[in-house]
């Protein structure tokens, strides 16, 4: 279970991703592992956390794993991250690369979009996986990529990559729990709702406030004590 920063959208209605404050996902990671400590919890450590200052990074990873109760930790990352992954892996946290799309960094790229559709762009995510992989990294989550791409790191790794639409070829997959359920106006292509649980909260919300027009609420469960009503 990922318990991503996807939250500042989900929850705080957010318009980004990088707006996720880390208290929140450090309090948000602790009280998912505490409803499932039999299941292995992913952290997402939010835009700022570890880019900024090696120290800090380890740091705060440290506080995802003993205040979050986290089992792993997830950061944006390219090759160019391999030195903060071997020493976050030195520290004894488990480092999940997560590589192709970046959300945290859409801005910069000019909006959410896939990657590794052009071989040259393939081979630059291949390569990212592989230097990852040698840095010490435990997992591989690949964002938005070919099929084809996936399924060559894949091959070309040893450590188990979880898809976020990125096809088949993964060991594993996730998507936003919301979209899942249809809870949201709007899903990623690659994350179509099975069912529509929006639809059904709207219309009980629908009856509720028909209820309450015609004072439809059942029979009421608190009644005074006998005799006190004539004392009002």
């Amino acid at each position: 279970m990922l318990v991503g920063d996807t939250a500042a959208e989900m929850i705080l209605g957010l318009p980004g991703t990088i707006h996720a404050p880390l208290e929140l996902l450090i309090m948000l990671t602790a009280a998912v592992k505490r409803g499932a400590p039999d299941t292995m919890v992913m952290a997402d450590m939010p835009f700022m956390s570890y880019q900024a200052d090696d120290v800090e990074a380890i740091r705060n990873a440290g506080r995802f794993m003993t205040e979050g109760l986290a089992d792993v930790v997830k950061i944006e990352a390219d090759r160019s991250f391999a030195p903060l992954v071997e020493k976050m892996a030195r520290a004894g946290v488990p480092v999940v690369g997560h590589i192709g799309s970046l959300p945290q960094q859409s801005k910069r790229r000019g909006g959410y979009r896939s990657v590794g559709r052009m071989a040259a762009e393939a081979r630059a995510l291949i390569a990212d996986a592989a230097v990852l992989e040698a840095a010490g990294a435990a997992m591989l989550l690949i964002e938005a990529a070919p099929n084809e791409v996936s399924q060559r790191i894949v091959e070309k790794t040893t450590i188990p990559v979880i898809g976020c639409g990125a096809g088949v070829a993964c060991h594993g997959q996730i998507v936003v729990l919301q979209d899942l359920l249809g809870l949201t106006d709007w899903q990623p292509s690659f994350a179509k709702p099975i069912t529509a649980m929006g639809e059904q909260l709207t219309g009980a919300a629908t009856r509720w406030i028909e209820m309450v027009r015609a004072s439809d609420l059942g029979v009421h469960p608190y009644n005074m004590a006998e005799g006190e009503s004539n004392k009002l």
